[in-house]
């Protein structure tokens, strides 16, 4: 959250011949992963007290008043899956890492706030099985053909294709208005409203069936 802030700090410290332009947050990493997720032992004992957090989190970037893509540099796995999935278009290295949500192998059941980010995007019942009860670990083509991501590019081009996202979308957002943000606020509306709540109690509604 600190570093949404940094970003916003910036953004409204743009001049008003700057703050016309738009602007537009890319995200990325080093190494072998984008993200490997939570810090499962903490989540587990602390419950919503850590998962909140990190659920207001992804609201905001799934919600953010600029354009956001994610330029996934290598593993993005559970937590780090939904990071990547809370932006407006993400790029993945096509040669190497996988995107994909482990729970079901280590254990830990979905909290409604990440199913509910994951089945706004990934939109086809086959995949989002695949990826949920299977934990299929899906590399950058396959993840491209089941909807986790825009597009695979080679490693030297990530960020390039990235930028290009940015700099298309970018103007969208002149003036820095909070239009971009209210639209976004709307597409994701029931998804925003799940991520709020709080509550950690995956499969709580099934007492009243």
């Amino acid at each position: 959250m600190k570093a949404l802030d940094h970003v916003d700090q910036c953004l409204d410290s743009l001049s008003e011949q700057d703050s016309a332009k738009g602007g537009a947050l890319i995200t990325t990493a080093t190494g072998k992963f984008y993200s490997n997720g939570l810090a499962i032992d903490d989540a587990m004992e602390i419950g919503d007290a850590f998962y909140q957090p990190f659920m207001n989190m992804l609201s905001r970037i799934l919600t953010y008043r600029v354009p956001t893509v994610a330029a996934i540099n290598g593993h993005a796995f559970a937590g780090g899956c939904m990071l990547a999935l809370a932006h407006d278009y993400r790029v993945m290295r096509a040669d190497r890492g996988w995107i994909a949500m482990n729970e079901v192998d280590i254990g830990i059941p979905l909290i409604p706030g990440m199913a509910a980010i994951v089945k706004s995007k990934v939109k086809s019942q086959s995949h989002l099985r695949e990826c949920l009860l299977a934990a299929h670990r899906f590399k950058a083509s396959d993840a491209v053909a089941a909807g986790f991501v825009d597009k695979a590019v080679e490693e030297s081009q990530l960020i390039n294709t990235a930028t290009q996202y940015a700099k298309a979308l970018a103007p969208k957002t002149r003036g820095l208005s909070p239009v971009f943000h209210l639209i976004k606020a709307e597409m994701y509306r029931d998804t925003v409203s799940m991520l709020l709540a709080g509550g950690t109690s995956p499969g709580g509604y099934i007492a009243k069936l």
